[in-house]
């Protein structure tokens, strides 16, 4: 029967809803914790075979076993890395986007997702300030977007210098994400470091070291941040937007994290110059309460990126029509699912001033924790907080310590908290997103710590 797995199963249907509505009815996500590899093993065994495995067996394994083997990034007790937290309405949605088979390809196979996406695209660049004309796509997250956004950098400096094969280089810091750096050496291109000024990149900086350079015309673009994953820090984004359109310069800003802020008015001025951004990106999925996984990615001039991206092949001619919004032409990819549109849905629904006021949440939850700390005799801030992160010292402790708390509070369910390095020291780190996070549960950690 080579149909029999396109036919309805009422039963499995009830079990696997049931058991979205049982997780979408938490008040609290678990934290759970990491995997025991034997234990998976066993837990794996036997269920891919020739006849198939009754439903009811599998999601009992995937329940009992497996997924109690992942650490939930949407719990409120999340506190390391990028925690995420997907508005109910969202998690709704992307049911319907998996199981309509939505996808996003072009404009003559998927219009009515594109349309939306491209509504929530349109709303994004004017929270950014970027002209009428702007617009992009959503790709799989920041790595992606980093990717596809320095792509055009670099084609479009190699254009400007009239030599489609020219070694060309773009400015980073030392405080720039991992991913940009993987960008660069994927598109094989040379990174110029800039000193930073007190954990930023800032414009002056990068005209002096432009000035001591000896082929400053090769330094072709520069890759800024608007949110440091390990910090919070913004880039000087004002001062590096006009240096770049005094020289010419493609500046693209990597908001995955940070890029959320924009909704907060206490933070807003801190964004100046992202209006000048040649391309910009944020993961929904971080800080604006989307699903993973789904990064933003915004171009000024999108003909720019259609030259790079678009793909050429004859079953894709059809496609190809003028004044029609095809998202393959924007990124380094073909297929795609419509991963927009659980913003969308949550953001119609819920509407713009709850998006401000959960965002909100996380920075007043940072400069709340800094209080706590600051208030102990047995730790210290590293730094005072940026946007929702904060760094914090034990004092006296040194990587194991740390180490030693994070699987304390992992067993106990109280918390999930990492250890970072600043400057070469281990510290701890505070990541807050969660609007659900409360002092509360910030305090046990810092019981914990004494």
């Amino acid at each position: 029967m080579p149909h029999r797995m396109h036919i309805f199963d009422s039963h499995a249907a009830d079990v696997v809803l049931g058991y979205v509505r049982e997780r979408l009815e938490m008040p609290e996500a678990p934290l759970d914790f990491p995997g025991a590899d034997a234990e998976l093993r066993t837990a794996l065994t036997g269920l891919i075979n020739d006849e198939g495995t009754n439903v009811d067996e599998v999601l009992r394994r995937y329940d009992e076993v497996l997924s109690r083997a992942v650490i939930s990034a949407d719990s409120p007790r999340y506190l390391a890395f990028i925690p995420a937290a997907p508005s109910k309405a969202a998690l709704l949605f992307d049911t319907v986007v998996s199981c309509a088979s939505l996808q996003g390809i072009s404009w003559l196979e998927a219009a009515g997702a594109i349309a939306a996406e491209n509504q929530v695209l349109r709303w994004l660049a004017d929270l950014a300030g970027m002209p009428t004309g702007a617009g992009g796509v959503f790709v799989q997250g920041g790595s992606a977007g980093n990717l596809s956004a320095l792509a055009v950098a670099r084609d479009e400096g190699r254009r400007r210098l009239g030599n489609s094969t020219a070694r060309v280089r773009i400015a980073v810091s030392g405080q720039t994400h991992s991913s940009v750096h993987n960008a660069l050496h994927l598109l094989d291109v040379e990174p110029f470091e800039v000193p930073a000024v007190n954990h930023r990149l800032t414009g002056d900086a990068l005209a002096r070291a432009l000035e001591q350079d000896a082929h400053p015309e090769t330094v072709i673009a520069v890759a800024a941040t608007a949110g440091t994953t390990n910090a919070g820090i913004i880039d000087d984004l004002a001062g590096l937007s006009k240096l770049c359109r005094e020289r010419g310069m493609w500046l693209h800003v990597d908001g995955a994290y940070g890029g959320a802020g924009l909704l907060v008015e206490s933070e807003r001025a801190r964004y100046e110059g992202i209006e000048q951004a040649d391309s910009f990106i944020v993961d929904p999925h971080k800080w604006l309460f989307a699903p993973f996984d789904s990064c933003a990615l915004i171009y000024r001039d999108p003909a720019t990126a259609r030259r790079v991206h678009s793909q050429d092949a004859s079953y894709l001619d059809v496609i190809h029509i003028e004044d029609e919004w095809n998202p393959s032409d924007y990124a380094h990819h073909l297929t795609r699912r419509a991963r927009g549109l659980p913003l969308w849905f949550s953001l119609c629904v819920n509407g713009v001033n709850a998006y401000r006021a959960a965002v909100t949440a996380g920075v007043d939850m940072a400069n709340r924790a800094a209080a706590e700390i600051a208030a102990t005799s047995h730790m210290e801030l590293v730094r005072e907080p940026s946007l929702s992160i904060v760094l914090w010292r034990r004092k006296g402790w040194t990587l194991a310590d740390y180490q030693d708390l994070q699987d304390r509070l992992l067993k106990s369910q109280t918390a999930f908290v990492t250890p970072t390095s600043w400057q070469g020291e281990a510290v701890g780190r505070f990541a807050f997103i969660h609007p659900n996070t409360t002092i509360e549960m910030v305090r046990e950690v810092i019981d914990a710590c004494r």
